[in-house]
């Protein structure tokens, strides 16, 4: 590469790393990395120029294409969740400034610009800037509209650099998923990082236990990624998961793997699985490694580049103790610039000497090893004096051989100031009595749920995360 010269973003389609057919296989749809940098490069002649456009993020290769397309040209890409409501599109569109969309028919003053897969462009284009924006993502909005999240491209090449390292991930891989394209995990991680690698990628259409081990058969997938979900559901299916012992790491993030799923996908496919910790703002920041230890319930250790801490409270630091929870705070190259026409949001986001807040709590061991606790404003419930995480409750219920998940939440109470109540989805005749005596045997009786409602399922979003201001609602 010549002095000054950018590298670029998505190295495979700069060459060097073969073209084969069906080096892209996006729910059934084939295409080289030739037809796909033709297809692109067609679509970014549509979108040059533009201050943004939006996607309606599809699993289907029209949407990678025009997302590899607005990278090229050097647009905002602003990936568009296909179910979402009226009023949630119409926010997107209007506060990401977005003049156009691929993939949707116009609307909200919003140019529809279609995508050709068999479109073909001679033109050429330089490399963006690095500190150039690559996405507007938006956030799950829990705590009013959604804000759009906007990641610079070295951001996006600092952490899949950082990913590859940490999983060892080559041209030679064949990344497997069905995760929805409007996500860091699915998008950025899912597509970006088989652009950047080399590696070759199969996205399922939906990530079904069946999907993923035919993946494994007729294509020799190698590297998984998945949600919690995916995985529980996987480990459900004796046969499927076993097709899986062939691949070389199985991937779960958005959300903590239980631990009885952990264990029950080691037994049937032969791996400890990887788990990692991330979020729109910062991407991926901590993960445990191909060639070191996969410890149940933990997210590991900071990638390369990143740096961690924990604050209390006060402010002050809290002890690497594997016991005390604070805030996690991260700093590295791997964070966003800011939320979208809103400095104050930004602002608060940050502490003064330039880490993010993360609003994720967690405890930290001896080893640097991370556990994440959950969210700092439903995770963290302050009951009888005490600071109580919600995700250590939740594992110990986990570890009932009656329950299939839980999630713990803080309820107003007059005495305790919150009183822990578990949701919780059970098999069997198991009582909400037996399951708090379980936990008082195995956590501090401070810790145990005060209340224990049996419920048949759970409230998520797209990324299997429960909904835990939905809970709190209930009550």
């Amino acid at each position: 590469m010549s002095e000054g010269a950018v590298e670029p973003l998505l190295t495979a389609l700069a060459g060097g790393y073969g073209d084969e057919a069906g080096a892209l296989r996006v729910d059934g749809q084939a295409m080289s990395r030739e037809e796909l940098l033709g297809a692109a490069t067609a679509f970014a002649d549509r979108v040059a120029g533009a201050p943004a456009v939006a996607v309606l993020a599809r699993p289907s290769a029209e949407t990678v294409t025009a997302v590899v397309g607005g990278l090229l040209a050097g647009v905002p890409v602003v990936p568009v969740p296909p179910d979402s409501g009226p009023k949630e599109r119409e926010h997107i569109l209007r506060d990401s400034g977005a003049t156009l969309l691929a993939g949707g028919a116009p609307e909200n003053g919003v140019a529809g610009v279609p995508v050709e897969l068999t479109a073909r462009s001679a033109a050429t284009y330089a490399e963006p800037a690095p500190e150039r924006a690559a996405f507007v993502l938006y956030t799950s909005g829990t705590t009013g509209a959604p804000k759009g999240v906007v990641i610079p491209r070295s951001a996006v090449a600092a952490g899949l650099d950082a990913l590859a390292e940490a999983w060892q991930w080559t041209a030679k891989d064949t990344l497997v998923h069905g995760l929805p394209l409007f996500h860091v995990h699915g998008l950025v991680l899912g597509v970006l990082g088989a652009l950047r690698t080399g590696s070759r990628l199969v996205h399922t259409g939906r990530p079904t236990p069946g999907a993923y081990a035919a993946a494994r058969a007729e294509h020799g997938g190698s590297l998984y990624f998945g949600v919690p979900t995916v995985w529980s559901r996987l480990a459900a299916e004796e046969a499927a998961a076993k097709e899986l012992a062939g691949a070389r790491l199985l991937v779960s993030g958005s959300a903590p793997l239980p631990v009885p799923v952990f264990e029950r996908l080691a037994a049937l496919t032969g791996h400890l699985p990887i788990e990692r910790y991330g979020m729109t703002e910062s991407l991926i920041t901590v993960s445990t490694r191909a060639d070191g230890e996969r410890r149940p319930g933990s997210v590991g250790l900071p990638v390369a580049g990143v740096r961690t801490r924990l604050v209390g409270e006060d402010g002050a630091p809290v002890a690497w103790d594997g016991e005390t929870v604070g805030e996690l705070q991260v700093a590295g190259p791997t964070l966003f610039e800011g939320y979208l026409g809103r400095p104050e949001a930004t602002a608060e986001a940050w502490t003064a000497d330039g880490w993010f807040r993360t609003g994720d709590v967690a405890v930290i061991g001896p080893d640097g090893f991370h556990r994440i606790v959950g969210r700092a404003s439903v995770d963290l419930i302050k009951s009888g004096g005490y600071r109580i995480g919600a995700g250590e409750v939740e594992a110990a219920l986990r570890d009932h051989p009656a329950v299939a998940d839980a999630a713990v939440v803080g309820a107003p109470d007059a005495d305790l100031g919150q009183a822990l109540v578990a949701y919780v989805i059970a098999d069997g005749l198991v009582t909400g009595e037996q399951l708090t005596a379980f936990v008082a045997e195995r956590l501090s009786v401070h810790k145990r749920p005060r209340r224990v409602v049996l419920v048949e399922e759970l409230p998520r979003n797209a990324m299997g995360k429960v909904l835990k201001k939905q809970l709190l609602d209930r009550l």
